[in-house]
Protein backbone atom coordinates (compact mmCIF):
# COMPACT_ATOMS: atom_id res chain seq x y z
CA UNK A 1 0.00 0.00 0.00
CA UNK A 2 1.47 3.53 -1.02
CA UNK A 3 2.47 6.02 2.08
CA UNK A 4 -0.06 7.92 2.73
CA UNK A 5 -0.23 11.68 1.75
CA UNK A 6 1.34 14.23 4.37
CA UNK A 7 -0.78 17.41 5.01
CA UNK A 8 0.84 20.80 4.55
CA UNK A 9 -0.53 23.62 5.29
CA UNK A 10 0.53 26.68 3.98
CA UNK A 11 -1.70 29.38 5.39
CA UNK A 12 -0.30 32.72 5.84
CA UNK A 13 -0.27 34.61 9.42
CA UNK A 14 -2.94 37.41 7.79
CA UNK A 15 -5.07 34.46 6.42
CA UNK A 16 -8.62 34.21 8.01
CA UNK A 17 -8.87 30.95 9.79
CA UNK A 18 -11.93 29.93 7.18
CA UNK A 19 -9.71 30.47 4.05
CA UNK A 20 -7.06 28.76 5.74
CA UNK A 21 -9.27 25.20 6.42
CA UNK A 22 -10.40 25.70 2.99
CA UNK A 23 -7.27 25.12 1.43
CA UNK A 24 -5.70 22.88 3.88
CA UNK A 25 -9.19 20.96 2.94
CA UNK A 26 -8.59 21.54 -0.96
CA UNK A 27 -4.66 20.37 0.12
CA UNK A 28 -6.20 17.27 1.43
CA UNK A 29 -8.60 17.01 -1.12
CA UNK A 30 -7.83 17.96 -4.06
CA UNK A 31 -10.23 18.08 -6.99
CA UNK A 32 -9.62 16.39 -9.99
CA UNK A 33 -11.85 15.72 -13.27
CA UNK A 34 -11.32 11.51 -12.48
CA UNK A 35 -13.19 12.14 -9.20
CA UNK A 36 -16.14 14.43 -10.46
CA UNK A 37 -17.09 11.89 -12.98
CA UNK A 38 -16.73 9.01 -10.98
CA UNK A 39 -19.22 10.85 -8.44
CA UNK A 40 -21.41 11.49 -11.06
CA UNK A 41 -21.45 8.11 -12.41
CA UNK A 42 -22.17 6.25 -9.12
CA UNK A 43 -25.02 8.97 -8.49
CA UNK A 44 -26.29 8.33 -11.94
CA UNK A 45 -25.87 4.44 -11.56
CA UNK A 46 -27.37 4.64 -8.49
CA UNK A 47 -30.34 6.58 -9.54
CA UNK A 48 -30.70 4.14 -12.59
CA UNK A 49 -30.93 0.86 -10.31
CA UNK A 50 -33.88 2.81 -7.98
CA UNK A 51 -35.51 4.75 -11.29
CA UNK A 52 -38.96 3.04 -11.03
CA UNK A 53 -39.05 3.86 -7.64
CA UNK A 54 -38.00 7.83 -7.74
CA UNK A 55 -40.89 8.11 -10.80
CA UNK A 56 -43.01 6.73 -8.26
CA UNK A 57 -42.52 8.46 -5.09
CA UNK A 58 -45.34 7.81 -2.31
CA UNK A 59 -46.97 5.13 -4.03
CA UNK A 60 -44.14 2.88 -5.48
CA UNK A 61 -43.31 -0.39 -3.92
CA UNK A 62 -40.06 -2.74 -4.57
CA UNK A 63 -41.83 -5.69 -5.42
CA UNK A 64 -38.85 -8.40 -4.28
CA UNK A 65 -38.86 -6.64 -0.97
CA UNK A 66 -41.49 -8.60 0.63
CA UNK A 67 -42.75 -7.16 3.63
CA UNK A 68 -39.14 -5.17 4.22
CA UNK A 69 -39.84 -1.37 2.63
CA UNK A 70 -43.06 -1.19 4.49
CA UNK A 71 -40.89 -2.40 7.72
CA UNK A 72 -37.87 -0.12 7.26
CA UNK A 73 -40.51 2.78 6.10
CA UNK A 74 -41.96 2.27 9.77
CA UNK A 75 -38.46 2.51 11.19
CA UNK A 76 -37.75 5.96 9.72
CA UNK A 77 -41.23 7.45 10.34
CA UNK A 78 -41.13 6.28 14.26
CA UNK A 79 -37.65 7.77 14.45
CA UNK A 80 -38.82 10.85 13.15
CA UNK A 81 -41.31 10.93 15.52
CA UNK A 82 -39.28 10.06 18.47
CA UNK A 83 -37.31 13.57 17.63
CA UNK A 84 -40.14 15.75 17.49
CA UNK A 85 -42.08 14.45 20.63
CA UNK A 86 -38.44 14.00 22.41
CA UNK A 87 -38.96 10.20 23.03
CA UNK A 88 -36.75 7.73 23.29
CA UNK A 89 -35.90 6.37 20.20
CA UNK A 90 -35.05 3.27 21.37
CA UNK A 91 -38.61 1.37 22.23
CA UNK A 92 -41.58 2.40 20.74
CA UNK A 93 -45.09 0.48 21.32
CA UNK A 94 -46.79 1.66 18.14
CA UNK A 95 -46.40 -2.07 17.27
CA UNK A 96 -46.49 -5.00 19.39
CA UNK A 97 -49.17 -2.94 21.83
CA UNK A 98 -48.65 -3.12 25.03
CA UNK A 99 -45.24 -4.65 24.99
CA UNK A 100 -43.50 -2.74 22.43
CA UNK A 101 -40.58 -3.14 20.18
CA UNK A 102 -36.78 -2.63 20.92
CA UNK A 103 -35.56 -1.03 18.12
CA UNK A 104 -32.64 -1.25 18.82
CA UNK A 105 -32.43 -4.75 18.79
CA UNK A 106 -34.28 -4.01 15.22
CA UNK A 107 -32.41 -3.06 12.20
CA UNK A 108 -33.69 0.65 12.93
CA UNK A 109 -30.29 2.63 11.31
CA UNK A 110 -30.52 5.56 13.25
CA UNK A 111 -27.36 6.59 11.30
CA UNK A 112 -29.45 7.40 8.75
CA UNK A 113 -32.94 7.70 10.12
CA UNK A 114 -32.36 10.22 12.64
CA UNK A 115 -30.05 12.52 9.81
CA UNK A 116 -32.92 12.60 7.81
CA UNK A 117 -35.72 12.80 10.09
CA UNK A 118 -36.39 16.58 8.24
CA UNK A 119 -36.97 14.82 5.15
CA UNK A 120 -39.34 11.88 6.28
CA UNK A 121 -41.33 14.60 8.16
CA UNK A 122 -41.54 17.06 5.58
CA UNK A 123 -42.15 14.45 2.48
CA UNK A 124 -42.80 10.97 3.84
CA UNK A 125 -40.96 7.55 4.63
CA UNK A 126 -41.32 6.34 1.20
CA UNK A 127 -38.65 9.24 0.11
CA UNK A 128 -36.39 8.63 2.94
CA UNK A 129 -36.13 4.79 2.41
CA UNK A 130 -35.57 5.84 -1.16
CA UNK A 131 -32.88 8.33 -0.55
CA UNK A 132 -31.51 6.26 1.48
CA UNK A 133 -30.44 3.86 -0.58
CA UNK A 134 -29.35 5.85 -3.52
CA UNK A 135 -27.67 7.23 -0.97
CA UNK A 136 -26.31 3.93 0.41
CA UNK A 137 -25.22 2.81 -3.14
CA UNK A 138 -23.47 5.54 -4.70
CA UNK A 139 -21.86 6.58 -1.59
CA UNK A 140 -20.51 3.09 -0.51
CA UNK A 141 -18.78 3.12 -4.38
CA UNK A 142 -17.38 6.73 -3.74
CA UNK A 143 -15.92 5.84 -0.27
CA UNK A 144 -14.43 2.84 -1.64
CA UNK A 145 -13.11 4.65 -4.78
CA UNK A 146 -11.80 7.42 -2.48
CA UNK A 147 -9.92 4.86 -0.63
CA UNK A 148 -8.39 3.04 -3.79
CA UNK A 149 -7.12 6.06 -5.64
CA UNK A 150 -5.26 7.61 -2.64
CA UNK A 151 -4.14 4.82 -0.93
CA UNK A 152 -3.80 1.68 -3.35
CA UNK A 153 -3.76 2.54 -6.93
CA UNK A 154 -2.34 5.78 -8.84
CA UNK A 155 -4.88 5.69 -11.98
CA UNK A 156 -8.07 6.68 -11.12
CA UNK A 157 -9.83 4.64 -13.88
CA UNK A 158 -8.69 1.66 -11.86
CA UNK A 159 -9.93 2.86 -8.63
CA UNK A 160 -12.99 3.71 -10.31
CA UNK A 161 -13.50 -0.01 -11.33
CA UNK A 162 -12.53 -1.00 -7.59
CA UNK A 163 -15.30 1.35 -6.23
CA UNK A 164 -18.10 0.01 -8.47
CA UNK A 165 -17.67 -3.34 -7.73
CA UNK A 166 -17.52 -2.27 -4.17
CA UNK A 167 -20.89 -0.43 -4.31
CA UNK A 168 -22.94 -2.02 -7.06
CA UNK A 169 -22.03 -5.73 -6.55
CA UNK A 170 -24.55 -8.23 -6.91
CA UNK A 171 -24.95 -8.36 -2.94
CA UNK A 172 -25.57 -4.81 -2.56
CA UNK A 173 -27.69 -4.49 -5.34
CA UNK A 174 -29.94 -7.47 -4.26
CA UNK A 175 -30.03 -6.06 -0.32
CA UNK A 176 -31.21 -2.78 -2.53
CA UNK A 177 -34.69 -4.06 -2.55
CA UNK A 178 -35.64 -4.01 0.98
CA UNK A 179 -32.10 -3.74 3.42
CA UNK A 180 -30.80 -0.38 3.09
CA UNK A 181 -28.18 -1.24 6.25
CA UNK A 182 -27.03 -3.63 4.11
CA UNK A 183 -26.26 -1.05 1.18
CA UNK A 184 -25.22 1.87 3.39
CA UNK A 185 -21.60 0.44 3.97
CA UNK A 186 -19.81 4.24 3.12
CA UNK A 187 -18.13 3.87 6.47
CA UNK A 188 -16.43 0.39 5.91
CA UNK A 189 -13.57 1.77 3.84
CA UNK A 190 -12.63 4.56 6.18
CA UNK A 191 -12.67 2.55 9.12
CA UNK A 192 -10.07 0.10 7.22
CA UNK A 193 -8.01 2.86 6.34
CA UNK A 194 -7.94 4.14 10.02
CA UNK A 195 -6.81 0.98 11.32
CA UNK A 196 -3.87 1.31 8.92
CA UNK A 197 -2.88 4.66 9.97
CA UNK A 198 -3.22 3.46 13.87
CA UNK A 199 -0.36 1.02 13.08
CA UNK A 200 1.83 3.72 11.91
CA UNK A 201 1.88 4.99 15.07
CA UNK A 202 1.79 8.37 14.70
CA UNK A 203 -0.63 10.09 15.89
CA UNK A 204 -1.88 7.70 18.08
CA UNK A 205 -4.71 9.91 19.53
CA UNK A 206 -6.21 11.78 16.70
CA UNK A 207 -6.58 8.45 14.39
CA UNK A 208 -7.93 6.56 17.70
CA UNK A 209 -10.60 8.91 17.94
CA UNK A 210 -11.46 9.26 14.02
CA UNK A 211 -11.51 4.81 14.44
CA UNK A 212 -13.70 5.20 17.23
CA UNK A 213 -16.60 7.48 15.99
CA UNK A 214 -16.47 5.95 12.78
CA UNK A 215 -17.27 2.64 14.63
CA UNK A 216 -19.66 3.78 16.77
CA UNK A 217 -21.94 5.44 13.51
CA UNK A 218 -21.28 2.43 11.97
CA UNK A 219 -23.03 0.52 14.62
CA UNK A 220 -26.02 2.84 14.08
CA UNK A 221 -26.07 2.61 10.71
CA UNK A 222 -25.62 -1.69 10.53
CA UNK A 223 -24.06 -3.66 13.37
CA UNK A 224 -23.44 -7.21 11.16
CA UNK A 225 -22.43 -5.39 8.00
CA UNK A 226 -19.51 -4.59 10.86
CA UNK A 227 -19.15 -8.04 11.80
CA UNK A 228 -18.75 -9.44 8.07
CA UNK A 229 -16.63 -6.58 7.26
CA UNK A 230 -14.38 -6.76 10.22
CA UNK A 231 -14.01 -10.78 9.51
CA UNK A 232 -12.82 -10.21 6.24
CA UNK A 233 -10.59 -7.31 7.40
CA UNK A 234 -9.30 -9.33 9.81
CA UNK A 235 -8.35 -12.61 7.22
CA UNK A 236 -6.86 -10.07 5.02
CA UNK A 237 -4.18 -8.39 7.59
CA UNK A 238 -3.56 -11.86 8.92
CA UNK A 239 -2.39 -12.71 5.16
CA UNK A 240 -0.92 -9.30 4.40
CA UNK A 241 0.91 -10.02 7.23
CA UNK A 242 2.25 -13.57 6.45
CA UNK A 243 4.23 -11.20 3.98
CA UNK A 244 5.94 -8.97 6.34
CA UNK A 245 5.86 -10.81 9.81
CA UNK A 246 8.35 -8.77 11.50
CA UNK A 247 6.92 -5.69 10.13
CA UNK A 248 3.52 -6.17 10.81
CA UNK A 249 4.49 -7.50 14.45
CA UNK A 250 5.66 -3.49 15.14
CA UNK A 251 2.67 -2.21 13.16
CA UNK A 252 0.89 -3.58 15.98
CA UNK A 253 2.84 -2.75 18.81
CA UNK A 254 2.64 0.59 17.80
CA UNK A 255 -0.78 0.95 17.43
CA UNK A 256 -1.78 -0.60 20.57
CA UNK A 257 -2.48 3.18 21.97
CA UNK A 258 -4.30 3.85 19.22
CA UNK A 259 -6.80 0.71 19.33
CA UNK A 260 -7.44 1.02 23.26
CA UNK A 261 -8.62 5.03 22.23
CA UNK A 262 -11.35 3.45 19.39
CA UNK A 263 -12.30 1.30 21.50
CA UNK A 264 -12.76 3.49 24.47
CA UNK A 265 -14.41 6.22 22.26
CA UNK A 266 -16.58 3.72 20.49
CA UNK A 267 -17.64 2.30 24.11
CA UNK A 268 -18.50 5.41 25.12
CA UNK A 269 -20.69 7.06 22.46
CA UNK A 270 -22.64 3.29 21.99
CA UNK A 271 -22.55 1.80 25.85
CA UNK A 272 -25.75 3.13 26.68
CA UNK A 273 -27.70 2.02 23.18
CA UNK A 274 -25.77 -1.32 23.29
CA UNK A 275 -26.99 -2.23 26.33
CA UNK A 276 -30.49 -1.18 25.59
CA UNK A 277 -30.06 -3.92 22.51
CA UNK A 278 -29.04 -6.63 24.58
CA UNK A 279 -30.30 -6.08 27.90
CA UNK A 280 -33.04 -3.60 27.81
CA UNK A 281 -36.94 -4.19 27.36
CA UNK A 282 -38.17 -6.75 24.82
CA UNK A 283 -34.67 -7.35 23.78
CA UNK A 284 -34.23 -11.06 23.04
CA UNK A 285 -31.11 -13.08 23.18
CA UNK A 286 -30.29 -14.54 19.96
CA UNK A 287 -32.09 -15.65 16.67
CA UNK A 288 -31.75 -18.10 15.25
CA UNK A 289 -32.08 -18.74 11.62
CA UNK A 290 -31.06 -22.22 10.58
CA UNK A 291 -28.40 -23.09 8.01
CA UNK A 292 -28.55 -20.73 5.22
CA UNK A 293 -25.00 -21.14 3.79
CA UNK A 294 -24.53 -20.41 -0.12
CA UNK A 295 -24.72 -23.27 -2.28
CA UNK A 296 -21.34 -23.19 -3.96
CA UNK A 297 -23.35 -22.85 -7.72
CA UNK A 298 -23.92 -19.66 -6.29
CA UNK A 299 -20.78 -18.22 -6.97
CA UNK A 300 -20.83 -19.06 -10.66
CA UNK A 301 -24.62 -17.48 -11.24
CA UNK A 302 -25.96 -14.59 -12.12
CA UNK A 303 -27.99 -12.21 -9.84
CA UNK A 304 -31.90 -11.69 -10.93
CA UNK A 305 -31.30 -7.74 -11.15
CA UNK A 306 -28.75 -7.79 -14.19
CA UNK A 307 -28.41 -7.67 -17.93
CA UNK A 308 -27.80 -11.61 -17.94
CA UNK A 309 -30.00 -12.56 -14.85
CA UNK A 310 -33.53 -12.66 -15.18
CA UNK A 311 -36.39 -13.89 -12.74
CA UNK A 312 -35.18 -17.88 -11.20
CA UNK A 313 -31.71 -17.00 -12.57
CA UNK A 314 -30.78 -16.87 -8.88
CA UNK A 315 -32.24 -20.21 -7.70
CA UNK A 316 -30.17 -21.05 -5.08
CA UNK A 317 -30.68 -17.91 -2.87
CA UNK A 318 -32.60 -17.52 0.20
CA UNK A 319 -34.85 -15.27 -1.42
CA UNK A 320 -34.68 -12.01 -3.57
CA UNK A 321 -33.26 -9.72 -1.28
CA UNK A 322 -30.72 -12.38 -0.35
CA UNK A 323 -28.63 -13.11 -3.57
CA UNK A 324 -25.38 -12.83 -1.87
CA UNK A 325 -22.91 -15.03 -3.45
CA UNK A 326 -23.49 -14.24 -7.33
CA UNK A 327 -20.31 -13.63 -8.89
CA UNK A 328 -20.68 -15.19 -12.42
CA UNK A 329 -18.62 -17.58 -13.74
CA UNK A 330 -17.11 -14.76 -15.96
CA UNK A 331 -16.36 -12.91 -12.55
CA UNK A 332 -14.65 -15.61 -10.59
CA UNK A 333 -12.86 -16.37 -14.12
CA UNK A 334 -10.77 -13.00 -13.96
CA UNK A 335 -10.48 -13.07 -10.32
CA UNK A 336 -8.55 -16.37 -10.47
CA UNK A 337 -6.37 -15.41 -13.75
CA UNK A 338 -5.47 -11.43 -11.82
CA UNK A 339 -4.36 -13.64 -8.32
CA UNK A 340 -2.19 -15.75 -10.78
CA UNK A 341 -1.14 -13.12 -12.32
CA UNK A 342 -0.88 -10.89 -9.49
CA UNK A 343 0.55 -12.92 -7.12
CA UNK A 344 4.17 -11.38 -6.42
CA UNK A 345 2.23 -8.58 -4.99
CA UNK A 346 1.70 -8.53 -1.06
CA UNK A 347 -1.58 -6.94 -1.04
CA UNK A 348 -2.98 -9.21 -4.46
CA UNK A 349 -1.72 -12.24 -2.08
CA UNK A 350 -3.73 -11.07 0.83
CA UNK A 351 -7.02 -10.00 -1.20
CA UNK A 352 -6.83 -13.73 -2.98
CA UNK A 353 -7.18 -14.93 0.23
CA UNK A 354 -9.73 -13.12 1.86
CA UNK A 355 -11.79 -13.73 -1.22
CA UNK A 356 -11.58 -17.67 -0.41
CA UNK A 357 -11.59 -17.64 3.38
CA UNK A 358 -15.35 -15.76 3.07
CA UNK A 359 -16.55 -17.20 0.31
CA UNK A 360 -15.55 -20.63 1.97
CA UNK A 361 -17.14 -19.06 5.53
CA UNK A 362 -20.46 -18.26 3.60
CA UNK A 363 -21.10 -21.41 2.34
CA UNK A 364 -22.26 -22.54 5.90
CA UNK A 365 -21.96 -25.80 8.13
CA UNK A 366 -21.86 -28.19 4.80
CA UNK A 367 -20.80 -28.30 1.16
CA UNK A 368 -23.56 -27.81 -1.27
CA UNK A 369 -23.16 -27.81 -5.03
CA UNK A 370 -26.30 -27.67 -6.89
CA UNK A 371 -28.98 -28.16 -4.46
CA UNK A 372 -26.65 -31.59 -3.58
CA UNK A 373 -25.72 -31.36 0.31
CA UNK A 374 -22.95 -33.14 0.15
CA UNK A 375 -22.18 -33.64 3.64
CA UNK A 376 -18.71 -32.10 3.93
CA UNK A 377 -18.63 -30.10 6.89
CA UNK A 378 -16.95 -26.85 6.18
CA UNK A 379 -15.39 -24.39 8.81
CA UNK A 380 -18.51 -22.29 9.78
CA UNK A 381 -19.68 -25.37 11.73
CA UNK A 382 -17.02 -24.81 14.46
CA UNK A 383 -17.96 -20.86 14.96
CA UNK A 384 -21.42 -21.03 14.30
CA UNK A 385 -22.79 -21.38 17.81
CA UNK A 386 -20.47 -17.86 19.23
CA UNK A 387 -22.30 -15.52 20.41
CA UNK A 388 -23.19 -12.87 17.50
CA UNK A 389 -22.39 -15.24 15.23
CA UNK A 390 -25.53 -17.12 15.89
CA UNK A 391 -27.69 -14.58 14.74
CA UNK A 392 -25.81 -13.74 11.38
CA UNK A 393 -26.85 -15.42 8.30
CA UNK A 394 -23.78 -17.04 6.80
CA UNK A 395 -24.80 -16.44 3.19
CA UNK A 396 -23.55 -12.64 3.69
CA UNK A 397 -20.64 -13.42 4.25
CA UNK A 398 -19.87 -13.30 0.82
CA UNK A 399 -20.02 -9.74 1.31
CA UNK A 400 -16.96 -9.93 2.61
CA UNK A 401 -15.23 -10.81 -0.56
CA UNK A 402 -16.27 -7.70 -2.58
CA UNK A 403 -13.33 -5.45 -1.32
CA UNK A 404 -10.98 -8.10 -1.77
CA UNK A 405 -11.74 -8.59 -5.41
CA UNK A 406 -12.53 -5.10 -5.86
CA UNK A 407 -8.78 -4.82 -5.40
CA UNK A 408 -7.45 -7.69 -7.46
CA UNK A 409 -9.56 -5.65 -10.09
CA UNK A 410 -8.02 -1.99 -9.25
CA UNK A 411 -4.52 -3.77 -9.26
CA UNK A 412 -5.23 -5.94 -12.22
CA UNK A 413 -6.60 -2.69 -14.19
CA UNK A 414 -3.46 -0.59 -12.92
CA UNK A 415 -1.02 -3.12 -14.09
CA UNK A 416 -2.62 -3.05 -17.28
CA UNK A 417 -2.94 0.88 -18.03
CA UNK A 418 0.99 0.47 -16.83
CA UNK A 419 1.79 -1.97 -19.64
CA UNK A 420 0.30 0.26 -22.19
CA UNK A 421 2.32 3.18 -21.27
CA UNK A 422 5.30 0.77 -21.49
CA UNK A 423 4.13 0.00 -25.18
CA UNK A 424 2.63 -3.55 -24.22
CA UNK A 425 -0.43 -2.17 -25.57
CA UNK A 426 -1.84 -6.08 -26.16
CA UNK A 427 -2.02 -6.55 -22.19
CA UNK A 428 -3.84 -3.41 -22.10
CA UNK A 429 -6.46 -4.81 -24.45
CA UNK A 430 -6.55 -8.18 -23.12
CA UNK A 431 -7.63 -7.02 -19.43
CA UNK A 432 -10.32 -4.50 -21.26
CA UNK A 433 -11.66 -7.01 -22.67
CA UNK A 434 -11.50 -9.41 -20.04
CA UNK A 435 -13.13 -6.64 -17.72
CA UNK A 436 -15.78 -6.11 -20.10
CA UNK A 437 -16.53 -9.97 -20.39
CA UNK A 438 -16.89 -10.19 -16.20
CA UNK A 439 -18.16 -6.99 -15.37
CA UNK A 440 -20.99 -6.19 -18.09
CA UNK A 441 -22.96 -8.81 -17.63
CA UNK A 442 -23.01 -8.19 -13.68
CA UNK A 443 -24.15 -4.48 -14.86
CA UNK A 444 -27.35 -3.87 -12.33
CA UNK A 445 -30.82 -3.24 -14.10
CA UNK A 446 -33.73 -1.27 -12.58
CA UNK A 447 -35.25 -2.82 -9.24
CA UNK A 448 -39.21 -3.83 -10.35
CA UNK A 449 -41.50 -1.79 -8.43
CA UNK A 450 -45.57 -2.11 -8.28
CA UNK A 451 -47.83 0.14 -7.04
CA UNK A 452 -49.18 -0.16 -3.82
CA UNK A 453 -53.14 -0.09 -3.03
CA UNK A 454 -54.38 2.99 -1.30
CA UNK A 455 -55.02 2.45 2.32
CA UNK A 456 -59.20 1.75 3.34
CA UNK A 457 -61.00 4.60 3.60
CA UNK A 458 -62.01 4.46 7.11
CA UNK A 459 -58.18 4.70 7.51
CA UNK A 460 -57.35 7.24 5.01
CA UNK A 461 -60.63 9.20 5.60
CA UNK A 462 -59.79 9.21 9.19
CA UNK A 463 -62.91 7.93 10.19
CA UNK A 464 -60.96 5.31 12.68
CA UNK A 465 -60.70 8.60 15.09
CA UNK A 466 -64.38 7.57 15.88
CA UNK A 467 -63.34 4.32 17.76
CA UNK A 468 -60.07 4.85 18.76
CA UNK A 469 -59.90 6.71 22.87
CA UNK A 470 -56.93 5.60 24.25
CA UNK A 471 -56.28 1.87 23.11
CA UNK A 472 -55.26 0.14 20.10
CA UNK A 473 -56.41 -1.31 16.73
CA UNK A 474 -56.37 -4.61 16.08
CA UNK A 475 -56.47 -5.82 12.63
CA UNK A 476 -57.89 -9.40 11.25
CA UNK A 477 -55.39 -11.03 10.94
CA UNK A 478 -53.53 -9.42 13.01
CA UNK A 479 -50.14 -7.79 11.15
CA UNK A 480 -47.22 -9.78 10.76
CA UNK A 481 -44.06 -10.17 9.00
CA UNK A 482 -46.55 -12.12 6.28
CA UNK A 483 -48.87 -9.12 6.20
CA UNK A 484 -47.71 -5.82 7.25
CA UNK A 485 -49.82 -3.26 5.28
CA UNK A 486 -51.09 -2.33 8.30
CA UNK A 487 -47.87 -0.61 9.65
CA UNK A 488 -47.71 1.94 6.21
CA UNK A 489 -51.83 2.41 7.09
CA UNK A 490 -50.40 3.71 10.76
CA UNK A 491 -47.47 5.55 9.51
CA UNK A 492 -50.00 7.53 6.86
CA UNK A 493 -52.12 8.59 9.53
CA UNK A 494 -48.88 10.22 11.36
CA UNK A 495 -48.71 6.77 13.71
CA UNK A 496 -51.53 8.19 16.20
CA UNK A 497 -52.84 5.37 17.49
CA UNK A 498 -50.89 1.94 18.37
CA UNK A 499 -51.60 -1.51 16.78
CA UNK A 500 -51.67 -5.30 17.80
CA UNK A 501 -49.21 -7.34 16.51
CA UNK A 502 -46.43 -6.48 13.37
CA UNK A 503 -43.34 -7.29 11.32
CA UNK A 504 -40.34 -6.64 13.56
CA UNK A 505 -37.97 -9.25 15.64
CA UNK A 506 -38.75 -9.35 19.59
CA UNK A 507 -38.92 -12.00 22.17
CA UNK A 508 -40.57 -15.30 21.98
CA UNK A 509 -41.16 -18.03 24.12
CA UNK A 510 -40.11 -18.78 28.08
CA UNK A 511 -36.06 -18.13 26.50
CA UNK A 512 -37.12 -15.15 25.19
CA UNK A 513 -35.38 -16.39 21.68
CA UNK A 514 -35.67 -13.92 18.89
CA UNK A 515 -38.63 -14.35 16.59
CA UNK A 516 -39.89 -12.33 13.39
CA UNK A 517 -43.26 -10.93 14.63
CA UNK A 518 -44.96 -10.84 17.90
CA UNK A 519 -45.15 -13.79 20.88
CA UNK A 520 -48.28 -14.85 19.21
CA UNK A 521 -51.32 -14.89 21.76
CA UNK A 522 -54.19 -17.68 21.15
CA UNK A 523 -56.50 -15.34 19.25
CA UNK A 524 -54.09 -14.32 16.82
CA UNK A 525 -53.30 -17.97 16.17
CA UNK A 526 -56.93 -18.94 15.62
CA UNK A 527 -57.65 -16.17 13.07
CA UNK A 528 -54.06 -16.81 11.30
CA UNK A 529 -55.09 -20.35 11.28
CA UNK A 530 -58.73 -19.56 10.32
CA UNK A 531 -57.57 -17.78 7.03
CA UNK A 532 -55.26 -20.23 6.26
CA UNK A 533 -57.45 -23.08 6.06
CA UNK A 534 -60.67 -21.22 4.91
CA UNK A 535 -62.38 -23.07 7.81
CA UNK A 536 -64.26 -21.42 10.60
CA UNK A 537 -62.85 -23.17 13.46
CA UNK A 538 -64.64 -25.09 17.05
CA UNK A 539 -65.53 -22.17 19.28
CA UNK A 540 -66.11 -23.17 22.66
CA UNK A 541 -66.99 -20.73 25.82
CA UNK A 542 -63.16 -21.33 27.03
CA UNK A 543 -62.35 -19.90 23.37
CA UNK A 544 -64.33 -17.36 23.88
CA UNK A 545 -62.72 -16.57 26.85
CA UNK A 546 -59.49 -16.75 25.58
CA UNK A 547 -60.52 -14.04 23.51
CA UNK A 548 -61.91 -11.86 25.82
CA UNK A 549 -58.38 -11.81 27.77
CA UNK A 550 -56.47 -11.17 24.68
CA UNK A 551 -58.62 -8.35 23.65
CA UNK A 552 -58.10 -6.94 27.51
CA UNK A 553 -54.53 -7.87 27.12
CA UNK A 554 -54.27 -5.69 23.55
CA UNK A 555 -56.62 -2.67 25.34
CA UNK A 556 -58.39 -3.10 22.27
CA UNK A 557 -60.81 0.09 20.90
CA UNK A 558 -61.68 -1.28 17.98
CA UNK A 559 -61.27 -4.52 15.50
CA UNK A 560 -61.16 -3.86 12.03
CA UNK A 561 -60.75 -6.58 8.99
CA UNK A 562 -60.05 -5.11 5.46
CA UNK A 563 -60.61 -6.89 2.64
CA UNK A 564 -58.37 -10.09 2.36
CA UNK A 565 -57.66 -13.65 1.36
CA UNK A 566 -60.81 -15.74 3.13
CA UNK A 567 -62.27 -12.37 4.97
CA UNK A 568 -66.02 -13.94 4.83
CA UNK A 569 -64.72 -16.52 7.28
CA UNK A 570 -62.82 -14.32 9.34
CA UNK A 571 -65.63 -11.99 9.64
CA UNK A 572 -67.89 -15.13 11.12
CA UNK A 573 -64.65 -15.72 12.93
CA UNK A 574 -65.09 -12.99 14.61
CA UNK A 575 -68.78 -12.55 15.47
CA UNK A 576 -68.74 -15.62 17.16
CA UNK A 577 -66.14 -14.86 19.24
CA UNK A 578 -67.27 -11.99 20.40
CA UNK A 579 -71.18 -12.50 20.00
CA UNK A 580 -71.92 -9.79 17.68
CA UNK A 581 -71.85 -9.14 14.15
CA UNK A 582 -69.51 -6.79 12.03
CA UNK A 583 -70.45 -3.48 10.99
CA UNK A 584 -69.89 -2.25 7.61
CA UNK A 585 -67.67 1.26 7.82
CA UNK A 586 -65.81 3.12 4.78
CA UNK A 587 -64.54 0.12 3.08
CA UNK A 588 -63.98 -2.64 6.40
CA UNK A 589 -65.80 -4.43 8.77
CA UNK A 590 -65.40 -3.52 12.42
CA UNK A 591 -66.37 -4.03 15.81
CA UNK A 592 -66.11 -1.90 18.75
CA UNK A 593 -65.04 -3.05 21.47
CA UNK A 594 -64.49 -0.81 23.75
CA UNK A 595 -67.56 -1.82 26.23
CA UNK A 596 -65.59 -4.94 26.23
CA UNK A 597 -62.31 -4.14 26.86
Amino acid sequence: MTEFLTEVETTTPKASATSAAIRRLRSRFPPHPGDVAAVAFYVGLAGFVLSHQWKHLGTGYLVRSGQDQTMWEWFFAVAARSLIHLENPLSSDLQNYPLGVNLMSNTAMFGISIPLAPVTLLFGPNVTFTLALTLGLSGTAAAWYWVFSRHVVSSRLAAAVGGGLCGFGPALISHTNGHPNFVALFLLPFIALTVVRLGSGLRPARDGIAAGLLIAYQIFLGEEPLLIYAFAYAVFGIAFAASRPRAAAAAVKRGIRGFAIAGGVALVITALPLWWQFFGPDSYSAIEHGSVGNDAAAFASFPTSSLAGKPGSAEFSMNATEENAYFGWPLLTLLGLSALWLWRLPLARAASVTVVAMGVLSLGTSLTIGGWDTGIPLPWTLISHLPLLESVLESRFAMGCLPAAALLLALGTERALTSASGGRRTTTAVWAGCLVVALLPLAPTPLAVVHRAAAPAFFADGTWKEYVTDGSVVTVPLPSPENARMLRWQTEQDLAFPIAGGYFVGPAGSEARGKYGPDDRPTALLLASAQRSGQVPDIDDATKARAFTDLKFWNADVLVLPHTHNDQVLRETVGRLIGSPAKAVDGVWIWDVRALT
